[in-house]
């Protein structure tokens, strides 16, 4: 397997702004593997890598001769071939915990690109909603946190992540998207994650204790500064 190539940030080295980069930054490193990391500068993209790939853009995989673009493929080759017993298996247990928060990067997107101050207010409910979607499955019990005999009232769920307390393949596709949602939306609509959604919080406030999703995190100036043009300023 050869190295990864990953987007550079606006020096041109340390790690840019790429929810997909650091889905697969945080795939190997919750697998324990051993391995180089090559940033790109986009604006200095390499001829070696050019001719490697053209036409795309990092981050893509080479394995035996064979380039691999595709984000999702890559994360299913990952997981075939990185499997137990020496790398553990990292898919979700709960079907449920690979859709939610699904739709949240697409509101968002909505949200931050619009340019009418008319459609703003309905666009920033469509965002709330989609997180309060996310923040009712995390507040949620899961079937293993739920006991069958017990008379008491169910009680909130109190896990880490999306599908318990350990990061999965689930975790590393929505946490880099929502930190970009968090950041952005704060940055160029002032838009805060409501502070009663108790479960999103939770989750983010977890993800950011570990090293794997807090060391394959692009800096958040780095993140304003690829949304620099994307978000649209307000007109009447």
């Amino acid at each position: 397997m050869m190295p990864n190539c990953f987007q550079a940030g606006s020096d041109g080295e340390s790690i840019g702004n790429c929810p997909f980069s650091q889905r697969l930054f945080m795939i190997l490193w919750l697998k324990g593997v051993v391995f180089n990391v090559t940033t790109v500068d986009l604006k200095r993209k390499p001829t070696d890598l050019n001719n490697l790939a053209p036409g795309t853009h990092p981050p893509f995989l080479t394995y035996d001769g064979d380039v691999k673009t595709d984000i999702n493929k890559i994360e299913e080759f990952l997981e075939e071939m990185l499997s137990p017993p020496k790398y553990p298996k990292l898919a979700a247990k709960q079907r449920e915990s690979n859709t939610a928060g699904n739709d949240i990067f697409a509101k968002f997107s909505a949200f931050i690109k619009n340019t009418k101050m008319d459609a703003n207010d309905a666009l920033e409910k469509a965002l709330t909603k989609a997180l309060k979607k996310l923040d009712d499955y995390l507040n949620s019990p899961l079937p293993d946190e739920v006991d069958g005999n017990s008379a008491e009232e169910e009680k909130p769920s109190r896990r880490n992540f999306l599908d318990g307390n350990r990061l999965t393949l689930a975790d590393c596709n929505l946490l880099p998207k929502l930190h970009i949602v968090k950041v952005v939306a704060k940055k160029y609509r002032n838009y805060d994650i409501p502070s009663d959604m108790t479960g999103i919080w939770r989750y983010l406030k977890n993800a950011a204790a570990r090293d794997e999703f807090n060391n394959t995190c692009a800096a958040d100036s780095e993140i304003e500064m690829a949304y620099k043009d994307v978000a649209k300023r307000l007109a009447k």
